[in-house]
């Protein structure tokens, strides 16, 4: 199974620029909110259309503004899953399930059906219940099963555990995670929690401002962002303005530093990311002299504050983030950075 979107849509100022293909496997839409992510799946969904492009689901064109195909959002064999689940509220969880079988005619099919996504989502004796009468991690499960029994080509999740508490969300994430890996087909989930993007999704596409950038396998995004967006979006805490000054090194104007990285620098490199766990007091490469200036106390980690010693004084403070059992004691002079740690950025937004 693969999908195909190549998308534009106008509105008012705001301008949404989508191109990007996936296959089986789950793929995150990360960006801020309205960048856009959500307006994207509802194009695919149809339920809007877009001023201009195509969407491809395997083959089976569901829009194409040159052909003029449009095909309604029944038509398209994608389930969406809205962040408030959108239950029928005077339905029981039998009703809500079966709303996903109307065009199966045969009856003992339907409850066949039924049958086994009660079994799948653990909903047994739940069945007579209202939306109510649930709580978000079971009317979530309802919500899924009622659009998986339609068996779609494409599920698409709208920010899925947002509605949910802390404590539950993790739980039902790895829930989640085991109904798609045996769904089998394409997934697309949107988010802004680079923790849910990151535990979920295969490959992620960072948006920002209507632009979507080609989906990247997960790990290799987390470990070399390439943009400021990608890099802050995956929780990068300290960025600062830089340029090339060799094949591979970066000047850091702001915090006084030149900085050897490991790969050759790229053209057109605008800033450098370290993030705040990669900053070792025993480390040789890249090492500086620092001045602390504070600290900040978290349930299992300190986050100390510290300026290079010939950084400006007016620039942000750079944050060392270091589990409690291995905060040093005294703090040290100079700390250093791994080259590999280095990330050259650009801003795609100047590009």
């Amino acid at each position: 199974m693969s999908l195909s979107v190549d998308i534009e849509k106008r509105l008012g100022d705001f301008r949404l620029r989508v191109r990007f293909e996936c296959e089986n496997g789950i793929t995150g839409l990360l960006g801020a909110s309205g960048c856009g992510k959500s307006y994207t799946l509802k194009c695919i969904a149809g339920i809007e259309r877009p001023d201009r492009g195509r969407i491809e689901l395997d083959g089976r064109v569901l829009f194409d503004s040159d052909s003029r195909v449009n095909l309604k959002p029944q038509e398209r064999r994608v389930g969406y899953l809205f962040q408030n689940y959108a239950l029928f509220p005077n339905m029981t969880v039998r009703q809500n399930i079966l709303c996903g079988l109307h065009r199966e005619r045969d009856k003992a099919k339907r409850e066949r059906a039924l049958s086994e996504a009660i079994q799948m989502f653990q909903l047994g004796g739940l069945e007579n219940h209202k939306p109510h009468q649930l709580s978000g991690g079971q009317q979530q499960r309802v919500a899924l099963a009622r659009i998986l029994v339609n068996r779609p080509e494409l599920l698409m999740l709208d920010e899925p555990f947002s509605a949910l508490d802390t404590h539950l969300r993790l739980r039902l994430q790895i829930e989640m995670l085991s109904v798609l890996r045996r769904y089998g087909r394409p997934a697309l989930m949107v988010t802004h929690s680079r923790d849910e993007a990151y535990r979920m999704c295969d490959a992620i596409a960072v948006m920002t401002d209507g632009m979507l950038q080609a989906p990247e396998q997960t790990k290799r995004l987390f470990a070399s962002p390439r943009t400021v967006t990608a890099a802050v979006l995956t929780g990068c805490k300290n960025i600062t303005p830089a340029r090339k000054v060799g094949e591979n090194r970066l000047l850091a104007p702001e915090w006084g530093v030149t900085l050897e990285t490991a790969l050759p620098v790229p053209d057109g490199v605008t800033h450098v990311g370290i993030r705040a766990h990669y900053f070792g007091p025993r480390v040789a490469q890249n090492r500086f002299p620092v001045v602390f200036a504070g600290d900040m106390e978290e349930p299992f980690e300190w986050v100390l504050e510290f300026r290079y010693a010939d950084q400006k004084p007016d620039s942000q403070a750079i944050w060392w983030r270091i589990p409690k059992e291995k905060r040093p004691q005294p703090v040290p002079g100079a700390l250093g950075i791994a080259p590999i740690n280095v990330l050259p950025l650009i801003d795609a937004e100047r590009q």
